[in-house]
């Protein structure tokens, strides 16, 4: 597996396995398979509800707990100080761990500066490896960076070959903040698989749609974490070093970027008012 270094010099895998719409119930059994088929880095979050199939599949691996990177993120109804303190603490108590390499601000609502606040303690104190923010666009991550004392080495976004956030992704590398992909294959929209340019290109390779897409974004230096339920899929997305893109690939994977989200907008009141009301 390649690595990226952090602002803070920890190593992070470029590609992991995320676990977000992976049932509570199910989850235990798809990191395992997710492990067995090579992954390191798995990425949760307190709003997915299944932190602890993440703990119980890593405490059963086997396998040192200094080889895993697992990633969660504080959700919206435990902002504050307080409260992200607490929920921290049940995070680190779910996860079956005493440290988290990375923790994440899931959304910019609600007191979003009184949980850094929380998630710089407990990184001085060597809780956290690292920290940073999610679903921050341009404007209010250079507004946030710009006022808080450990400067955020990861931004999570929605990142794939239809919104590549490249403007984003400029300002992130004069900040020293890594980019990394929620949503690579796109949920599937936009008929994501069967885009003629991807698989024309991944035919060159002998590769799938999905494996093409993931290049990309790893020779953009973008860490990606697609999710399957299914170990033969996560066998596939995970074989993606074998062979690269050449320039002219890259352009023509380059120009199928919209610059639109396939999901939502932060500047759409209806959408803020239902993650808003979100609570777990």
């Amino acid at each position: 597996m390649e690595n990226i270094v952090l602002s803070n010099g920890v190593k992070m895998p470029v590609l992991g396995y995320g676990v977000y719409q992976v049932e509570p119930d199910e989850c235990e059994r798809c990191v395992s398979d997710a492990v067995e088929a090579g992954y390191r880095l798995i990425d949760t979050a307190q709003a997915y509800c299944n932190e602890e199939g993440v703990g119980n599949a890593v405490k059963k691996s086997g396998i040192k707990r200094d080889e895993f990177f697992i990633v969660t993120k504080v959700w919206i109804s435990n902002a504050g100080y307080e409260n992200a303190k607490k929920s921290i603490e049940t995070s680190l108590s779910k996860l079956q761990t005493d440290y988290i390499d990375l923790l994440l601000i899931h959304q910019p609502f609600n007191d979003y500066y009184g949980t850094y606040r929380a998630m710089e303690e407990f990184y001085e104190k060597g809780l956290l490896k690292s920290i940073g923010v999610s679903n921050f666009y341009p404007d209010r991550f250079m507004d946030f960076s710009n006022f808080v004392k450990v400067k955020p080495m990861v931004n999570q976004m929605e990142t794939h070959i239809f919104n590549q956030q490249k403007k984003l992704h400029e300002i992130l590398k004069e900040n020293k903040c890594q980019l990394m992909s929620w949503g690579p294959f796109a949920e599937g929209r936009n008929d994501f698989f069967n885009n003629t340019v991807l698989k024309s290109i991944g035919s060159k390779y002998g590769k799938t749609s999905a494996q093409t897409a993931l290049r990309y974004l790893i020779q953009k230096n973008i860490v990606v974490i697609p999710k399957s339920t299914h170990k033969e899929r996560m066998i596939e997305n995970i074989n993606v070093f074998d062979f690269s893109l050449s320039n002219d690939d890259m352009a023509a994977l380059e120009k199928l970027d919209t610059e639109n989200s396939l999901f939502f907008s932060h500047y759409d009141p209806d959408f803020v008012k239902f993650i808003l009301n979100y609570k777990i």
